[in-house]
Formats: structure tokens, C-alpha cells, sequence
């Protein structure tokens, strides 16, 4: 583990406020942190609410350029250790929010990042959802889903919750998983394509305007 902080970015595509959605994601990063301290290590963490940037989304998709908001976010995302990503779960698949926000974002931003997915809903016939449309939107982003997702339904936060795998045991697992993953691993430093040592490996821009590219 190095001796810097991890950086867990976390997105929430909750539409409440409050919202379960949010609530799970700080009861995550919660876990996260305290997993990491047990093993030496420790993380900050930056909360993005995809709803305080609905509109810079939408602005995006139809201009092809983000809002400063918007861009602050996803350079977080790009430049973080770990994501946690959590959605409220609409129509058996993750919100339209939260595949607007994945649309709007650099295709390279999340290459080997692990992520731990989250979802929530009204009830527990909608917990697939994790593994047969969150898992296999990262996957093709190329970034390294964990095994453990975890799944809140409506019940989970009350008297009626799961007895035999409780909300916090399966946060616990999954936190877990994630510490060991960063406690594992050294910062991750992504090279920009668009920076001259992408063309010349490791030169400077005056070596570029002297040696331009050909082809």
C-alpha cells in the first residue's frame, strides 16, 4: 500500500433527497475506509450526486462538451484509485441518469479501475440487476468490477430486513473486497493520449513541433 491516500470517487444516481441511493453509498464508503485502516492503509473519498448535474448531462450529450460541473466530476472519476457506483434500479436495469452520466464519460477513463457496484430498489426481485446490467456496462469500459455488489431493497432499511445476510454483512463483504484491492495496489496513474510523450515516449513538445508524427 503506498503511503498516499487512496482516491474513491463515488457516484450516486439517487433522485431523492434524501435518497436510499445516497444513504447506501456513504454506508459503503463508511465500511471502505474503516476495511482499509484495518490494513494499514487509508482513503479519501469525493460524493458526486449525478442529480446536481442532470442538466450539465443533458447539455453534453447534445453539445458534445461538458459544463464545468460535469467535468470536475468525470476528471474525479478518471484520476481516482476506486469507484463505487450506485443507482436506483428502474424498469430491471440502472436509471437513465446514470447511463446518460456513463455515455457522457471519457471511454478511457475507468481502464483497470476497480469498482464496486451498488444498486438499490423497492424490492428484492430487481437485485440481479447488478450482475446482468451493471457488470457487464464496466466490463466493456474496460474497468475491473469486484466480485461483491451489493443490493438494498426498500426492506433492508427496516424491521423486515434480511436476517440471514443483513444489509451490513454484505457492505462489510464488499468493503472488504475494495480495501483489499487498494491496499493491494499502488496509485494508478493514466497517461494522457493526448500529450506529446503519447507520440514521442517521453519526449518534450519542442521535440514534437521539431519531429511531427508522420502517417
Amino acid at each position: 500500500m503506498s503511503a498516499q491516500e487512496a482516491r474513491i470517487a463515488v457516484v450516486s444516481a439517487g433522485l431523492g433527497e434524501p435518497s436510499s441511493t445516497r444513504m447506501l453509498a456513504d454506508r459503503i464508503v463508511t465500511a471502505t475506509r474503516a476495511a482499509l485502516a484495518e490494513r494499514g492503509g487509508a482513503a479519501s473519498a469525493r460524493v458526486f450526486e449525478l442529480r446536481d448535474v442532470a442538466h450539465d448531462i443533458t447539455n453534453n450529450l447534445l453539445t458534445g462538451f461538458a459544463p464545468k460541473p460535469l467535468a470536475e466530476l468525470n476528471a474525479a472519476v478518471a484520476e481516482a484509485d476506486a469507484l463505487v457506483a450506485v443507482t436506483p434500479v428502474f424498469s430491471t436495469s440502472y436509471s437513465g441518469l446514470f447511463k446518460s452520466w456513463v455515455d457522457v464519460l471519457d471511454r478511457e477513463a475507468l481502464v483497470g479501475t476497480p469498482v464496486l457496484l451498488a444498486a438499490t430498489a423497492g424490492t428484492a426481485r430487481h437485485s440481479l440487476a447488478i450482475d446482468y446490467a451493471m457488470r457487464p456496462l464496466f466490463t466493456y469500459l474496460h474497468a475491473e468490477p469486484l466480485s461483491t455488489g451489493v443490493f438494498a431493497s426498500s426492506d433492508d432499511w427496516g424491521a423486515q430486513a434480511d436476517q440471514v445476510a443483513p444489509l451490513a454483512k454484505r457492505i462489510d463483504r464488499a468493503a472488504a473486497e475494495l480495501a483489499d484491492r487498494l491496499a493491494g495496489a499502488g496509485r494508478t496513474e493514466r497517461a494522457d493520449p493526448f500529450s506529446p510523450e503519447a507520440y514521442l515516449g517521453g519526449g518534450s513538445f519542442e521535440d514534437l513541433l521539431a519531429h511531427p508524427p508522420r502517417g
